[in-house]
């Protein structure tokens, strides 16, 4: 029973090695990487999770301990748990809202595909964020283009991996992929809206019921 379940976890950590590996040939090559990712199976949920828990961290990391020369931070205001909803909540509100489009234009890719693919999409943000979050601590203001060049590069080749994963995931061409993530985003838009619309209405009826459990409280106690 032992030798099974320490063959089992052995597996369990070599399956999430090479998933969370293949992310790489994601980042070099996403429009093979992308399509084996989901049509070959060659992505996981558990290498998906980790990553976005990367991303977190990495977000924190770079808040915390870059150079107060790029980032000045107000500590007495900062907030771990607003600055974690920061992107989580844009992330699995591009997910909900890429699954109901894309399905409406006849996309290939179910909710765990999108996740997955998503999810891979993020890894140049940590490959790239989190060694120049040392490097800011080590070069001056004027050498900031070089640290802010690669921030910037980044940020864009994650949103062409985003790209590559849409039209992959889904059997999209380039210009039906542009138009998904465009719908996508009022999508987000339009998501967003009805989350605030709702708890909206949903704060106005508990402040109703408080005030008429004070109104009839006070009148017959």
């Amino acid at each position: 029973m032992k030798a099974i379940t320490k063959n089992s976890i052995k597996e369990w950590f070599s399956h999430f090695g090479k998933t969370l590996k293949y992310s790489l040939h994601c980042v070099v090559s996403p429009f093979d990487g992308f399509w084996d990712l989901t049509h070959e199976k060659r992505g996981s949920m558990r290498a998906a999770v980790f990553l976005v828990l990367m991303t977190v961290l990495t977000s924190i990391w770079k808040t915390r301990y870059t150079s107060f020369v790029f980032i000045r931070v107000q500590w007495e205001y900062f907030n771990i748990i607003l600055n974690i909803c920061t992107f989580l909540l844009p992330f699995f509100i591009w997910i909900l809202s890429n699954w109901c489009l894309t399905t409406l234009f006849d996309g290939k890719g179910n909710m765990r595909d999108i996740f997955i693919g998503s999810s891979y999409a993020l890894t140049p943000y940590i490959l790239i964020q989190l060694p120049m979050i040392v490097v800011s601590n080590f070069v001056t203001y004027e050498e900031g283009a070089f640290y802010t060049y690669f921030l910037s590069f980044s940020m864009i080749w994650c949103g062409f991996l985003f790209l590559a994963s849409v039209m992959q995931i889904h059997d999209f061409s380039f210009g039906k992929a542009i138009g998904s993530i465009l719908c996508i985003l009022v999508g987000m838009l339009v998501i967003v809206f009805l989350l605030v619309l709702f708890f909206s209405l949903f704060s106005d009826a508990i402040s109703f019921f408080i005030s008429l459990y004070k109104e009839i409280s006070y009148r017959f106690y």
